[in-house]
């Protein structure tokens, strides 16, 4: 396994989240549940950003982390929905295809886990990726997510209307999961 680590977004690291978005092929995006004609384009993607990072942790729309192997950044989470105190929605993104399938995405979101529950003091984690995708859904099922349910919903502002699994992680099993570690 090579070496993990994880940071909080910095200013530099904007370009990088705009080139995964704006980069990656329609086909990639697609099967992650996003709607192309919803993708902001890079500005709009470093304005917002840069006004997140701008905000005290406790008032942000949204919090990200950059993932790292061997100190360079090879993809990133983030909670958005942010209700501070009580609870936030993850997502979960391995720039590089070959680190997936390999067990690095369900390492780094352990390690993500003590960041969105001690930073914004969370109750309950959750998680809704696109039904049909299976990569998030087996990473947050070996993570120790609880699946709740399956709902048509459009998830976040960049989807198409979707089948989504509900996921959740509670601070009791946050708390249990973080001592077996």
């Amino acid at each position: 396994m090579p070496h993990l680590s994880l940071r909080e977004l910095e200013t530099k690291d904007i370009p990088l989240l705009a080139d995964y978005w704006l980069n990656a092929e329609p086909d990639f995006l697609i099967g992650m549940g996003v709607d192309l004609a919803k993708l902001p384009n890079r500005e709009e993607w470093a304005a917002m950003l840069t006004q997140q990072l701008s905000l005290p942790v406790n008032e942000r729309k949204s919090y990200a982390l950059i993932w790292e192997e061997d100190n360079t950044p090879v993809g990133h989470s983030n909670v958005n929905k942010i209700v501070f105190g009580d609870s936030a929605y993850m997502h979960l993104h391995l720039w590089q295809p070959a680190l997936r399938q390999r067990g690095v995405g369900t390492e780094l979101v352990k390690k993500s886990l003590p960041f969105y529950f001690e930073k914004l003091q969370l109750k309950t984690l959750y998680c809704e990726p696109y039904a049909h995708n299976p990569a998030p859904n087996k990473t947050l099922a070996k993570t120790g997510f609880e699946f709740v349910k399956r709902h048509t919903t459009i998830p976040g502002t960049i989807n198409f209307e979707q089948e989504v699994n509900l996921w959740q992680l509670t601070h009791a099993q946050y708390e249990k999961l973080i001592t077996e570690l």
